[in-house]
């Protein structure tokens, strides 16, 4: 339906401006987000387009620029709108977790497992702690392919001076699903943690995320 069709109480904009956030369904606020439909759609129609399409609104969230702009009524400047709310939505929420105090595997396992456990590759996160072990700041700092994941040791610590980290444990998924440290695991952490010694940045823990448990090195005492 054309908004112009609905009764003026009835339009999304309206409804937010009395009711607030709350009661308005996701297609209605992505369509105030969007602004204006195209000659074929609605602007409501299009959003409810677009969350058809990938699915779910974290779907959506990850879309690349180019998967953006790949549906209908969705150009460039549109695509790159929503991704920067998505952007500044996530940093919202990065924020709000910044006085975790990262001392139990279990706790740093939840807060990461959405972010690596269904990834198809492997990918290597830092989070960065200050003097308390408080996280600071956690970033994906390398992506590897289906079976090799790519440990730099100069990236990893480039990334917690940057942030002025007092300490820092890393973490990476295994695609397969099942997290038991292989050799190359086992090699790179005594290299990250000998890294570590050198710039004064202890790395307190490797966490290696599985499809439904992980390994925390730490707790296993697979670390020196």
């Amino acid at each position: 339906m054309n908004l112009k069709q609905l009764p003026a109480q009835e339009r999304p904009r309206e409804r937010l401006a009395r009711y607030g956030a709350e009661p308005l369904s996701t297609p209605e606020l992505l369509a105030i987000l969007l602004g204006s439909g195209t000659k074929n759609h609605s602007v409501l129609l299009l959003a409810q387009e677009l969350l058809g399409v990938f699915g779910s609104l974290r779907a959506l969230s990850e879309a690349s620029l180019q998967e953006l702009q790949a549906v209908e009524g969705i150009g460039t400047a549109r695509a790159l709108q929503l991704q920067a709310v998505f952007a500044l939505a996530a940093r919202i929420k990065q924020q709000k977790k910044q006085n975790i105090i990262l001392d139990d595997p279990e706790q740093i396992y939840a807060l990461i497992r959405a972010e690596l456990s269904e990834q198809k590759i492997e990918m290597i996160m830092v989070l960065l702690c200050d003097i308390k072990r408080r996280l600071i700041h956690r970033e994906i700092v390398s992506k590897g392919t289906l079976t090799e994941t790519l440990f730099h040791p100069r990236e990893i610590f480039h990334v917690a001076i940057r942030h002025r980290a007092y300490s820092l444990i890393v973490a990476h998924n295994h695609p397969s699903g099942d997290p038991t440290p292989s050799m190359r695991d086992l090699e790179a952490t005594e290299i990250l943690a000998h890294a570590g010694q050198v710039v004064g940045i202890e790395l307190l823990d490797h966490i290696i995320v599985g499809r439904d448990s992980f390994v925390s090195f730490r707790q296993k005492r697979l670390m020196r």
